[in-house]
């Protein structure tokens, strides 16, 4: 008879349960709603760049040379244009990082 539980063995058990429970969790995956919202963010951010650096580059060459507003109108539409180009970037980067994913 013994006296109490043998210890070798506890710890083997406690091993096994860590290496079972380890085996078990989830990986951790970042938030997918927090993550689309900063993609969102981001390509709206990149349209209105766009847009005010057309306006700003137009109005400038406008201001210079006297034809307002001509270039101003112009260099918006170009800007338009840019930002939404970079948007669907930015939306095909997003498509192929989660069709990656789901891979996984």
């Amino acid at each position: 008879m013994t006296d109490g539980p043998d210890p070798e063995r506890l710890d083997a058990l406690e091993k096994r349960l860590a290496a079972a429970k380890k085996g078990q969790e989830p990986e951790a995956r970042e938030e997918s709603h927090i993550s689309q919202a900063q993609h969102g963010w981001r390509m709206v951010t990149e349209l209105v760049a766009g847009l005010l650096l057309g306006f700003g580059i137009g109005y400038g060459i406008d201001h210079l040379a006297g034809t307002l507003p001509w270039f101003m109108i112009i260099f918006t539409i170009l800007g338009f244009i840019a930002g939404v180009r970079t948007m669907m970037r930015t939306a095909q980067e997003v498509q192929n990082k989660n069709s990656m994913q789901d891979a996984d």
